[in-house]
This record gives C-alpha cells, sequence and structure tokens, in this order.
C-alpha cells in the first residue's frame, strides 16, 4: 500500500428489498426493508463495498452532500482521519441520526478498500484472526405468519442443524408472544431465548407484565423494550426485571452509550458497527463498555461483525443471523452463510481480502433499486 493509491470515486445504490409478508410491531409497518451499499473505488481499480438498512433515511444523499467531498482524492489507508475530519466539520449532521448512518457505510468500506490493499483480510489488518463465534438465529419472521406452532417447527429444524441461540420478536399480542416463545422453548429446551420488544413498549408496568406472564420460558434477556432517548425508564425497568436488559439497536451517536451506562440501565450494550460510527468510532464504544464492566452485543450485519470483533479479541460475541429469506436481512441472504459446527458455533466466514464478497449483484438486481453509477450492473 503506498500514498499514491487515492480514492477517485464514491458511488452508493439504494435497493428495496421485497418482504415475504409485511413486518409489525404496533404502528411501526415494514413493507420492505431499504438498504444502501456503497463502493469506493481507488485508482488502482481496487473497490472497498459496505452496505447498511437506511432505514428509510437519506443515506444516500448525505454521503453525496457531505462526505464524499471529504473523501475523495485523499490516500487510500487513512481511513481513521478521514471519519474524524467528515465527523467535526459537521457535527450537527454527522453526530447522530442519518448522517452518523451514512458515516459508518463510508467508514467501513473505507477499511475494506484499505484492507484489500494490503491484501489481507480486515481481521487481519486489524491485527487478530477470524475464529468460531457463538451464532444467534433470529426467529419467528415474519411475525405476521408464524404462529407458535409455525416457529416451533422452525427452531426444531434450526436445532437439528446445530443451532444453540434464538431471538424472536414480540408479536402482535401478549398471549402470542408468550406462545412463540414457549413453543420455540419447547423445541430447544436447552438453548440460549432472547427476545426482541422492537420498542413497542410504553410504560414500566406492561413491560414487566409480559415477563411474568413468559416467567416459565427461562428468557436469557429482554431486548429494545422502549423507544430510544429515556435511559430513566430503561433503568427502571432493569429494577425490576426478572432477566438481563439489552438496549441500543439503531441508535448510537451522541451520548451512546454513555447515557444507558451512566443510568445503569442495561446488563448489555447493544453495538451495531453499520450505524454507530464503523470501525474507527466503534472502538471506543467497545472500550467505554468494557470500563463500565458490562457485556455488549452486536446487532445483525453478521458478515461485518463477525470478523471485527473477532479480531478485536472478542470470539465470545455472540452473532446474529436471520432465518433466511423470512424478511429479517434479505441483503445479507443473498450472501455466503454461516457453518454451524458443535456447540452453536459458526465457522469463520472467510480469509478473503477486507471483508470478502459484500455484493450479490443478481439478487440487487432482481430488487427494486436506484443505482445512478450503474455498480450493481459490475
Amino acid at each position: 500500500m503506498t500514498q499514491e493509491d487515492r480514492i477517485v470515486s464514491i458511488s452508493v445504490a439504494v435497493i428495496e428489498s421485497r418482504l415475504p409478508a409485511p413486518v409489525v410491531f404496533g404502528d411501526w409497518i415494514m413493507r420492505h426493508r431499504e438498504f444502501a451499499v456503497v463502493r469506493l473505488r481507488s485508482h488502482k481499480g481496487l473497490e472497498g463495498w459496505a452496505f447498511t438498512l437506511t432505514r428509510d433515511g437519506a443515506v444516500a444523499e448525505q454521503i453525496h452532500k457531505s462526505l464524499a467531498p471529504v473523501y475523495l482524492d485523499q490516500p487510500v489507508g487513512d481511513q481513521e482521519r478521514l471519519f474524524n475530519v467528515a465527523w467535526r466539520r459537521s457535527l450537527a449532521s454527522h453526530a447522530a441520526g442519518v448522517g452518523l448512518r451514512a458515516l459508518s457505510l463510508l467508514d467501513l468500506a473505507a477499511w475494506d478498500l484499505a484492507a484489500k490493499a494490503a491484501d489481507r483480510s480486515i481481521a487481519g489488518y486489524l491485527g487478530g484472526t477470524n475464529r468460531s463465534m457463538p451464532a444467534t438465529a433470529i426467529i419467528g419472521y415474519p411475525p405476521a405468519l408464524m404462529g407458535p406452532r409455525e416457529t416451533g417447527h422452525q427452531v426444531a429444524r434450526l436445532y437439528e442443524r446445530g443451532w444453540r441461540r434464538f431471538k424472536a420478536p414480540v408479536a402482535a399480542t401478549t398471549a402470542l408472544t408468550a406462545g412463540r416463545l414457549r413453543a420455540a422453548r419447547a423445541s430447544a429446551p436447552d438453548a440460549w431465548l432472547g427476545m426482541d420488544a422492537a420498542w413497542t413498549y410504553d410504560d414500566v408496568d406492561s413491560a414487566v407484565a409480559l415477563l411474568q406472564e413468559i416467567g416459565d420460558v427461562g428468557l436469557a434477556w429482554f431486548e429494545d423494550v422502549f423507544p430510544p432517548g429515556d435511559a430513566a425508564i430503561v433503568r427502571q425497568l432493569r429494577e425490576r426485571s426478572p432477566v438481563p436488559i439489552a438496549m441500543g439497536d439503531e441508535q448510537g451517536g451522541s451520548y451512546y452509550p454513555e447515557a444507558l451506562i451512566r443510568a445503569k440501565a442495561v446488563d448489555v450494550v447493544r453495538i451495531d458497527l453499520t450505524c454507530m460510527g464503523g470501525i474507527t468510532r466503534g472502538r471506543r464504544i467497545v472500550e467505554q463498555v468494557e470500563q463500565a464492566g458490562l457485556a455488549f452485543a452486536p446487532h445483525m450485519f453478521a458478515h461485518v461483525h463477525s470478523q471485527v470483533f473477532s479480531a478485536w479479541g472478542y470470539p465470545d460475541v455472540p452473532v446474529e443471523w436471520g432465518v433466511p429469506w423470512t424478511g429479517v436481512d434479505p441483503y445479507a441472504d443473498s450472501l455466503i452463510q454461516p457453518t454451524i459446527v458443535a456447540g452453536g458455533l459458526m465457522e469463520p466466514l472467510t480469509e478473503e481480502p477486507g471483508f470478502g464478497r459484500l455484493i450479490d449483484r443478481d439478487w440487487a438486481l432482481s430488487q427494486p433499486h436506484d443505482d445512478p453509477d450503474g455498480i450493481l450492473d459490475g
């Protein structure tokens, strides 16, 4: 890698992935999942890639308007400095929300490009190795179609294939949520079983009532119970909850995770490098969590998180996978899938340069998309 190799183009495509059925969590109704995929190209012809959910935010516009000018014509391998320049140049836009999501995506692509320039896997480039890690299957999708019986059958099939960790989202009613979790437990008596509340609760009493209803399930954690922004109510729940509380998906930015840590609101801090600052800022989040003596666990995007956290020396951190083509993460479903071995561990995904292949053009082109630079066409 030399300083002569510079970033000469930054392109973004947006893919609107179809879902097998709408995903409904209270007033939040997902009829599709929208992804942004970015490609950085150097003048030597190397390419760095990254993808994430847009959550229907203007990620592509943010990259083109305020971030690409910072990265263009800059040296490959200078990604940490570029992140900090871009972050500080417009803190009002880049310190949280859509701006931080866009910056995180660009940061990951810049790291991918730098690792490829060094002809090393991202794990090797970060000074570590890819190791086997615990794998969690996100079950029960789409919630509108998966009743207790279907959920139990799904878990049974996964259990037979070696999976030993499962996480289900809340369903439309407390009774249906409880029925699905009991069916999952019956199919996997010794497995780790968590629940994602998808921010559907507004008060502590209702959340505690659900936990009391499913006291026989042996729940491992209760995740993302309330909408982001109120650490005090999460603390109140933690004080009354019989199970660990995990929070943080899709958050990041200003005072994250500091607010949750200071409020003593959580047992597990959720980390998503695709929206919380990429590799460059993600390391600081991990350090804050460790200093507080708390656990952390990544949110989805296993193709990134498994390699980065393994490289950083956290092979015991569980990595999440959606059951393919059920609507959890269609983009990731089109990429390499995990091999599950004894103990519910996933084998390392790849030792290819960078993150490995992060684009399946055939799948991407089969979905509605906006690709002004033609990066999906190759």
